[in-house]
């Protein structure tokens, strides 16, 4: 009988969880380069990707310049997900700063906020479980006018991190690769690769690439794919898999 139960596992072709599906895009407050502001668009993009985690920069909260809608809550209306919203400043009547939105049962979130004169910079961390582990999403946007800035947060907040065992790191970096605010992320850490030409700004002519993604205890699957949409914000989004 044991010997039957041997044969039938080595003969039973091994099952392995699915990727989990992450995308990341400055929504530019969900105003388009047609300067349209339209939530449903952006939602139309996640939900084609079949996205589990999404990591948002950008995102007004009850602010005039976007019709006083809850951007977060809406966006989680329109795909399914779990919306979170973390606020960097005050603004338009609202509040302005990053967003969350999964797929998995969201257990606990934070908000790191980052050093520096200028406009308030955060990250927001959501942690999520999935199956049996824990795992963090960090949604960040650093300083985009000042190098010592970027760098001091980005020294801050690998600091913040550094007790996450499994983090997926992503957002608008303001800075390209192999820049020092990047070098700061130890080889703990493990940058994900995108295919070239991995442009993500601006959307309608892209040159550069400054919305990056970073994984600490996890593992990406193939290459980072840029998707092209070259109207519904000033910055194009990616996605990966992650295991």
């Amino acid at each position: 009988m044991r010997l039957a139960l041997l044969l039938l596992l080595f003969a039973s072709p091994m099952v392995l969880a699915e990727p989990l599906r992450v995308m990341c895009w400055n929504i530019h407050h969900g105003q388009g380069m047609d300067r349209k502001t339209d939530l449903e668009r952006i939602a139309q993009r996640i939900t084609e990707e079949k996205a589990d985690l999404v990591a948002l920069q950008e995102v007004d909260k009850l602010c005039g310049r976007s019709g006083k809608v809850d951007q977060a809550v809406e966006l989680g209306r329109l795909t399914g997900l779990t919306p979170v919203f973390g606020k960097a400043m005050d603004f338009g009547g609202g509040e302005y700063g990053l967003a969350v939105l999964s797929r998995l049962p969201v257990v606990s979130h934070r908000v790191h906020r980052l050093p520096g004169e200028g406009e308030p910079r955060i990250a927001l961390e959501v942690t999520v479980r999935d199956g049996d582990r824990k795992l963090s999403i960090v949604s960040v946007h650093l300083d985009h006018q000042d190098d010592g800035r970027r760098i001091a947060q980005a020294k801050f907040l690998a600091s913040a991190l550094e007790e996450s065992p499994k983090v997926i790191l992503c957002g608008d970096f303001n800075d390209i690769p192999g820049s020092q605010p990047l070098a700061v992320f130890n080889e703990d850490w493990k940058t994900a690769q995108k295919e070239a030409p991995g442009f993500t700004y601006s959307s309608t002519a892209p040159v550069k690439e400054i919305d990056h993604a970073l994984v600490k205890g996890l593992r990406v699957v193939g290459k980072v794919r840029v998707i092209e949409d070259r109207v519904s914000s000033d910055h194009r989004p990616f996605a990966l898999q992650i295991r």
